[in-house]
């Protein structure tokens, strides 16, 4: 017999026990222990590999599972280092701060956390990109908020809310666009159909941030006033500082991929910086590519506001990246996944327990993966005929895969769109995520919805992608 022929595959059995002892592996040491997400994440890793030598698994298969695993993480490997840059690069060039300033002028600190909420909704559904915001007027916002003495966990809550419905709700989002690519549905009639949980779970927000916000600036307005005074002093703030933000927009609404966009946008940003900021050399700007922007504006608490970006900021996030993208390599490569959600799969009767099973697996595959795509992917293919069994639209499936797959994965400190957010705004994913309110009210309407059979579509009622 050879070496092949000896491999037995997962059970399901021993497949609930790998998922239980991962479980038992990241909950205790992030919640208990409080190590950093690597930590926990490196010992799943090691478990499973152990797993695979126990079921005789050549080494070259797991081996190719982790390869396989982290080559469908490049690209996102790329986008941080990018948004690293673009981030000191528009600190440096006045993008950031003039957001920073001109927003401070128009939204008042009672209603600056529900504000924020709202204008990351907006940009986020004009760029179609979670990233791109969170890590341009996001990080504005974040400074602000440094700058009130504001409670950063529930500003980044706000901003990561924001986002995600910009990701979610956009027809230029990734996400958006692959849901409804992998149920078959027609995007905008995918989009659409979204509004029946997303417009209640907006205003449920909008109420929750007006109502917890009202008082979480705490700083005195003649204080902020001489903080916003020092940063007009710095002569980089000005409305032609907002033009890389401008080619943002622009590259959105021409669909242009995300790696090109926030290239076009760095560019910007540094003809910007060579137009209009005063006196720095290229060796400078060279150093802010690699360490970050280091201002020298004589106040040391504007200093570490805008201090911030660089290559080497994103460093955290990608060891995180590619340990999780390992693990979830090596997870598909067992054969574990798929043998959970056949087990999964045995007990979907009903259209309750059907939406429900999706929204789970999605959750589930995050958990398991750290990463919003695969969710997506795996659980529309496991779940689609079971939708045309019980006679359901494919666009209610492709709505649970939002709200199981792309939501989610925010509020997982290893999950890709998590480990990215923590870096960019400089929260843990465990502090933001109780007040990322959006992320969390959308698998529960959704479930609900398929219990009480409310906006659940039937097949014939569906317009399919030609």
């Amino acid at each position: 017999m050879t070496e092949q022929e000896q491999v037995s595959p997962a059970s399901t059995t021993e497949a609930v026990l790998i998922f239980i002892g991962i479980l038992a592996i990241i909950g205790p040491g992030l919640l208990v222990f409080e190590a950093a997400p690597q930590v926990p994440i490196f010992f799943v890793l090691l478990l499973l590999i152990a797993y695979s030598f126990m079921k005789r698994v050549p080494w070259n298969e797991t081996e190719q599972g982790i390869k396989k695993g982290i080559e469908a993480g490049i690209i996102p490997i790329v986008i941080f280092l990018l948004i690293g840059i673009l981030i000191s690069i528009w600190m440096s060039s006045g993008t950031i701060p003039s957001i920073i300033y001109y927003s401070f002028q128009v939204i008042h600190p009672s209603i600056f956390v529900a504000s924020i909420f709202v204008v990351t909704a907006l940009v986020g559904t004009a760029v179609g990109s979670s990233f791109t915001t969170a890590s341009t007027v996001g990080v504005s916002f974040m400074a602000l908020g440094a700058l009130m003495d504001m409670n950063l966990a529930l500003v980044a809550g706000a901003v990561v809310s924001g986002a995600l419905v910009g990701d979610k709700m956009s027809p230029l989002s990734d996400t958006t666009n692959l849901a409804s690519s992998i149920a078959g549905v027609d995007l905008f009639e995918h989009i659409r159909h979204m509004l029946w949980t997303t417009i209640p779970a907006f205003f449920l927000c909008l109420g929750f941030y007006l109502i917890i916000g009202g008082g979480a600036a705490t700083a005195d307005l003649s204080d902020l006033q001489t903080l916003m005074g020092d940063l007009r002093a710095e002569q980089i703030v000005h409305p032609l500082a907002l033009l890389p933000l401008l080619v943002i927009f622009i590259f959105a609404v021409m669909r242009v991929p995300a790696i090109p966009t926030i290239a076009a946008a760095i560019g910007a940003g540094l003809l910007t910086s060579l137009i209009f900021s005063p006196g720095y050399t290229m060796s400078e700007f060279l150093g802010f590519i690699q360490a970050g922007y280091a201002p020298d504006t004589g106040n040391e608490q504007l200093n570490s506001i805008l201090a911030q970006g660089g290559i080497e900021s994103m460093m955290f996030a990608l060891s995180l990246l590619i340990l999780t993208l390992s693990m979830g390599g090596v997870l598909s490569s067992l054969g574990l996944i798929e043998q959970l959600m056949q087990a999964i799969r045995s007990f979907v009767q009903s259209t309750g327990r059907l939406v429900t099973s999706t929204v789970g697996t999605g959750i589930g595959i995050n958990l398991l993966l750290g990463e919003q795509y695969m969710s997506v992917i795996l659980t529309g293919k496991a779940y689609a005929s079971k939708y045309a069994e019980l006679g359901l639209a494919q666009k209610n499936m492709s709505r649970a895969l939002e709200n199981g797959g792309t939501l989610i994965n925010a509020l997982i400190p290893y999950g890709v769109s998590g480990a990215f957010m923590a870096s960019v705004l400089e929260v843990d994913v465990l502090a933001y995520a109780p007040f990322a309110v959006f992320c969390l009210i959308g698998p529960v309407l959704a479930i609900l919805y398929g219990w009480i059979n409310i906006g659940m579509a039937e097949a014939e009622n569906e317009r399919k992608t030609t």
